[in-house]
């Protein structure tokens, strides 16, 4: 199974740009399209929060009209910047989601060999996050329910501190609550979250948690606490989150857009040369396939 996140896409209204100069909705559709051109395709995409920019219905309608053209199925849950009924409104479609007026978007997906578990970290008119004691005990009673299932949990604000302060400054209010009942879940076998627009992992809760980087912008990595509130544009990517079955889920990183120039070790051998390093490189590969890459445990 392959599981792609995109985050934070900051999607705006027709025509407009993000910050007055970031093109966030053409940087999202260079995305999909990266997507839709990765082989093996993915299972299904999620995309863990601040799918818009300002949570108004019309940026929602650009954004599902971009993510229509994904070849697979996309879960998205909100960030900070979004608003929980414009996009119920607007994603009527989706049957996962809960309906307009539901206080949370929470749901579990069971149609995977991962179980994926939506988390709503959302709080209104706030750019911090919240698991407050309602999203703590359906967490825990959703995690109870499939003990025995593999399980992923995707939110928007990361479950720990990152060290890049400002963006800490809006943070999980309730993480090592979640914490605890994650550590007690020891079928959880990742935590992914978004918000601070950089790859970051950690062990954390008997598991790992992660974040990924921003289909658009990134964040500066500045680990001296300084004043923040600046933006680099680092190259995109998005997160490729690979089953395997002796060892898990492993993660990758693939940049959008994809179109850096390859350089071909082999182009400087000749064919006789080539051939032959080919097939020791495969004879080496099945000797580890063997010996390490069988999956003992799979997970």
């Amino acid at each position: 199974m392959i599981i792609a996140q995109i985050t934070d896409l900051h999607v705006v209204a027709r025509d407009r740009l993000c910050y007055g100069e970031i093109p966030t909705n053409a940087q999202v559709a260079e995305a999909v399209a990266h997507i839709n051109g990765l082989a093996p395709q993915p299972d299904v995409v999620i995309a863990s929060g601040d799918l818009v920019d300002h949570g108004r219905e019309e940026e929602y309608e650009v954004l599902h009209e971009i993510l229509a053209k994904l070849n697979r199925p996309v879960l998205v849950i909100p960030g900070n910047h979004d608003r929980r009924e414009a996009l119920l409104k607007v994603f009527a479609d989706q049957r996962y989601l809960p309906r307009v007026g539901a206080p949370f978007i929470h749901y579990a997906i069971e149609d995977y060999p991962i179980r994926l578990v939506g988390l709503d970290t959302s709080v209104p008119e706030h750019h911090y996050g919240m698991m407050c004691e309602e999203r703590l005990r359906w967490l825990d009673e959703t995690l109870s329910a499939q003990p025995d299932r593999p399980t992923m949990i995707f939110m928007h604000h990361p479950p720990f501190r990152t060290g890049v302060n400002w963006m800490d400054a809006s943070g999980l209010h309730g993480g090592r609550r979640m914490e605890e009942i994650v550590a007690r879940h020891r079928n959880v076998i990742r935590v992914v979250a978004g918000h601070i627009h950089r790859p970051i992992h950690v062990a954390w809760g008997g598991t790992i948690a992660s974040t990924a980087p921003s289909t658009c912008h990134q964040v500066p990595l500045d680990l001296a606490a300084g004043d923040g509130f600046e933006l680099v544009m680092e190259p995109r990517a998005i997160q490729l989150h690979v089953l395997d079955p002796g060892y898990g889920l492993v993660s990758h990183l693939s940049y959008v857009p994809s179109g850096y120039r390859y350089i071909t070790m082999l182009d400087s051998l000749s064919e006789e040369n080539r051939s032959a390093l080919v097939e020791r490189t495969r004879r080496d590969y099945e000797a580890l396939r063997r010996t390490e890459y069988h999956p003992m445990s799979a997970k």
